[in-house]
């Protein structure tokens, strides 16, 4: 037999929570010492395991009480509260891809990290978006692209990336069918460039996309760029968007 603290530290409860269960009928001891200290018999002790689990499982006192005194065995109650458990298991299962899902979402709405877009775009990315900073900063346009990027997500720069790829390969297409850049061909894949940038970085009506092909040819990095995906490209590129331009005003 066990005393009342036994019976504490063996279950995890405490004391004034057994004498209570005792004064209320819930679990009474089975015997007392000779001091008329509580004494606690195996029966009793198994008792007071189904009355921890059931109120574990958020069954209130008189609920616990009403289990107890339905004449099942112990492996009866022990099934009762595993079907109990297994029933929690399942809603805390479907609570955790709930918060799972939530969490998903709000992670798609964060803006792209550094080491995102250098997975996407490359290791030279961030190295040459502070460049452009430092040279175009102070210009409108400059400024204008960073607030609408400011909250692109990774799956926004995703799709930038994937417009950017079927730009370059109109030009391509057209370059290989031996297209002029006067040709309807090549001043489309300049108009799909002209409405990329419109629509996802800074306003770009033709005369401001007039300006942006130059400084393809005028600037040796913006040239080296387009001739490493095909060798006169970057030439090519700014005669098909003054081409487009000039049907534009037309």
């Amino acid at each position: 037999m066990l005393t009342v603290g036994q019976v504490a530290e063996q279950l995890g409860i405490t004391v004034r929570t057994l004498h209570h269960y005792d004064e209320i009928g819930l679990l009474r001891p089975s015997e007392r010492s000779a001091s008329g200290y509580r004494l606690y018999t195996d029966a009793d002790v198994t008792r007071l395991q189904h009355v921890v689990v059931y109120r574990r499982l958020g069954f209130t006192l008189e609920d616990v009480a009403l289990l107890l005194q339905d004449p099942q065995s112990v492996v009866e109650h022990l099934r009762r509260q595993r079907a109990v458990v297994a029933h929690r298991l399942e809603e805390l299962q479907d609570l955790v891809t709930a918060i799972d899902r939530a969490l998903e979402r709000e992670m798609d709405n964060q803006p792209a990290t550094p080491e995102e877009l250098k997975e996407l775009f490359g290791e030279g990315f961030n190295d040459s978006q502070a460049e452009a900073e430092d040279r175009w900063g102070d210009t409108d346009a400059w400024k204008q692209s960073r607030q609408r990027t400011a909250g692109f997500t990774k799956q926004d720069w995703e799709r930038v990336k994937e417009e950017s790829d079927s730009i370059h390969a109109a030009f391509f297409a057209a370059i290989d069918a031996g297209e002029p850049p006067t040709s309807r061909a090549a001043m489309d894949a300049a108009e799909l460039h002209r409405r990329h940038i419109d629509e996802r970085f800074y306003d770009c009506p033709p005369e401001v996309h007039r300006g942006l092909g130059d400084l393809y040819v005028s600037d040796p990095r913006f040239t080296a760029t387009y001739d490493e995906l095909r060798p006169g490209m970057a030439y090519y590129v700014r005669d098909a968007i003054h081409a487009n331009a000039d049907r534009q005003d037309s």
